[in-house]
């Protein structure tokens, strides 16, 4: 450690500060009278004390700094990731898995005498510390690479060890991944790389959601290897409870030793509710592994869809921009017709949405008096062809007066205190950029008990006028958008980001708030989906309201899952700030149902669910090692491949890089010499020791 002296004023005004020093010295003691009994040499010591006492005092008015530079020597870092996923063990004998374990224990121990060595394992997720369990689901070889990168790339990063087989079935290719990495990669190659017989379903394509009623299609992809001339079968089944029933079954003819073939199975959707199939296909003599022949998926059959109506006074651009945002979200299906040829049953539909609609030309009453007699939720969109006596007449959350045929260009800004339904930031952060509405000119006021989700900016004057408002009339839900243009965003969103998302998110939320028929229950409980994978924690909320519909969270909430053999799982929820939640943890692949109970003052209230817990197995269709991928990868980043019986060479191929080495970094401290204490206890010395001598030789 290096230290110095500077000061914030030229050196050269430390002569003034002697000078000073002395001055004070010597007016106070070169003529004194006080001591002349006393020896000479107590005159020249008080006088020494004060001058060095003056001195000191006006230094520290040139506020000197101590500068202190500290060189500190760090290791290289050197990241040890070990692949936890299934097919490692898959690939190995149990007697190999302790070996190994040994070794990249020893070597990590060999490695921290020159290194700073940090152990990651990852699979399905990063973690640090390795446990050799080989558990996770599922391999992404990039995420530890990019892991690294974020975590590492500005401090000594030597190189990085990756011991796995190659495989990956989640993210992206690692030799793209790692691009920004600037250190030598060494991998560790596991598994075996020898091709066996093997019958694999390798994958299934399928929605997650189908329509009762409806047909839905699932595609099924089987390879084999080195099964030439064998005969399997592609057997479908329905899975209930502990009742497994074949639906359809297809013969396959393996043709080749690296066969592919795709399967199209078509199937009726005959029951609502999430169901449960099984996709197997029969093993054939020799082969090398049984598990991967076999796949549960889980579809969702909705009971219904909701049916939208868009009817238009004219062709617009808006109705287009409509009809995409709502075919988006499969739970709605919607037809587009125009005033002038309705031939649509209004009755069978659960939401309209009115494009400009009462005009000056078509009144359409007989339209809106089937709406309001089948209590239809609707959404008027005013522009320049709406006659808006009519509209006022229709509905009453808002009101609009004009009596010019003319129209204002606005933009929208959203209000704070809106909370009907949650938007995203990105949305609020962005609205302000997009191009302006057609709005009529005029007076427009929102009535009291509406809620208005964005006001109208006219030029740069934000007003008090409502541009899309919610309300409801004799408990049907109605939105009016006082504005025409509507297409405009969803084009400019599209220009800005290359999506929709900004846009879908306001009118998808817009109207979904629109179409869900409102909740009535006192007492609810709600699973975040209906589909979980074996590997996600499930998650559970519930809500409590009072005669008034105000939230209570008084009371204790129980909750009893139950599995397909009629299993339960008692859980009590943890109360919130005025709600309810629970996290159940993971539960095996199976169908299940929940109920939950609460006791208000002696009533018992109860709320019913579904759901369901899908397999993972990525790890089981692909088993043969690929060593290859990781002979690239370390080439690219110029490091090497060794086996998992060569882990000690790692030691010396790490230190033989001129790459890896210890780096100096120096620090520069700065400290106000003020601020040390003993310069305060030095001048108190000072002072005090000539203030001691001046009194106890009879002097003050």
């Amino acid at each position: 450690m290096n230290t110095g002296l500077s000061f914030q004023y030229p050196a050269w005004f430390l002569i003034f500060c002697v000078m000073l020093g002395l001055a004070y010295a010597l007016t106070l003691y070169y003529k004194s009278q006080a001591f002349k009994e006393q020896p000479k040499s107590l005159t020249w010591l008080l006088g020494f004390l004060r001058f060095l006492s003056v001195t000191t005092l006006a230094a520290l008015l040139l506020s000197p700094v101590l500068q202190s530079r500290i060189t500190e020597k760090k290791k290289p870092i050197i990241i040890l990731a070990q692949d936890q996923s299934e097919s490692i063990k898959m690939g190995m004998k149990g007697e190999d898995t302790t070996a190994y374990k040994d070794n990249f224990n020893q070597l990590k121990s060999d490695l921290e005498a020159d290194y700073e060595v940090i152990d990651y394992a990852f699979g399905e997720e990063i973690r640090e510390g390795v446990n050799f369990n080989y558990t996770d689901k599922s391999s992404n070889l990039s995420s530890i690479l990019t892991e690294t990168y974020d975590l590492y790339s500005n401090q000594n990063l030597g190189a990085i060890v990756l011991a796995t087989d190659g495989i990956y079935n989640v993210g992206s290719n690692p030799i793209y991944a790692g691009a920004k990495l600037n250190v030598p990669i060494f991998t560790v190659a596991l598994g075996d790389t020898t091709i066996k017989k093997d019958v694999v379903l390798k994958r299934v394509f399928h929605n997650k959601i189908a329509y009762l009623g409806d047909k839905f299609s699932i595609q099924v992809d089987v390879t084999a290897s080195n099964s030439a001339g064998a005969n399997t079968r592609l057997v479908l089944s329905k899975v209930n409870g502990q009742q497994v029933t074949k639906v359809q079954e297809f013969p396959i003819s393996i043709t080749g030793n690296d066969f592919f073939t795709t399967q199209e199975i078509l199937i009726e959707a005959t029951e609502a509710g999430v169901q449960r199939y099984r996709l197997s296909v029969i093993p054939i003599n020799g082969e090398v592994s049984r598990l991967n022949n076999t796949q549960d998926i889980f579809i969702d059959v909705l009971d219904a869809r909701q049916k939208i109506l868009v009817v238009a006074n004219s062709p617009h651009p808006d109705v287009s921009a409509f009809k995409q945002v709502i075919s988006e979200n499969k739970n709605y299906e919607v037809d587009v017709a125009f005033a002038s040829d309705i031939n649509k049953n209004v009755a069978d539909y659960n939401f309209v949405i009115l494009h400009q609609l009462p005009s000056k030309i078509n009144a359409i009453t007989p339209l809106i008096k089937q709406i309001n007699a089948n209590k239809i939720p609707r959404l008027f969109v005013v522009g320049g062809q709406s006659s808006l006596g009519e509209l006022n007449r229709m509905q009453s959350i808002v009101s609009i007066n004009s009596g010019l045929a003319k129209t204002n260009e606005v933009q929208g800004f959203l209000e704070n205190s809106f909370d009907l339904f949650t938007l995203d930031d990105k949305l609020k952060q962005e609205l302000y950029k997009f191009p302006p509405l057609i709005a009529p000119f005029g007076d427009f006021k929102a009535a009291p008990n509406a809620n208005v989700l964005m006001y109208q900016k006219i030029g740069t004057v934000d007003t008090k006028y409502p541009l899309l408002t919610f309300g409801e009339e004799k408990g049907i839900k109605v939105g009016v958008l006082s504005a025409e243009g509507i297409w405009k965003w969803r084009l400019f969103d599209f220009l800005q980001r290359k999506n929709y998302d900004i846009f879908d998110e306001l009118m998808g939320k817009s109207i979904q708030y629109l179409t869900v028929k409102e909740d009535k229950r006192r007492f609810r409980v709600n699973v975040n989906k209906n589909i979980f994978n074996e590997n996600e924690p499930i998650y559970f909320d519930a809500q409590l309201y009072n005669q008034t519909y105000e939230l209570v969270n008084k009371e204790d909430v129980s909750l009893t899952i139950t599995n397909s053999e009629g299993k339960k799982f008692p859980f009590t929820f943890n109360k919130t700030d005025k709600a309810y939640q629970l996290n159940a943890g993971y539960f095996p692949v199976g169908n299940y149902i929940y109920e939950g109970k609460v006791n208000v003052n002696g009533t018992q209230l109860s709320s019913k669910g579904k759901f369901s817990v899908q397999p993972i197995q990525l790890e089981v269709f692909e088993t043969t090692a690929d060593h290859n991928l990781l002979r690239l990868l370390s080439n690219k980043y110029e490091g090497e491949t060794v086996y998992q019986d060569q882990l000690s060479s790692l030691v010396e191929l790490i230190k033989a890089k001129d790459s890896v080495k210890p780096k100096l970094y120096d620090t520069m401290q700065t400290k106000n010499i003020i601020n040390l204490k003993w310069i305060f206890f030095l001048i108190l010395f000072l002072l005090s020791l000539e203030w001691f001598l001046r009194r106890f030789y009879g002097s003050y």
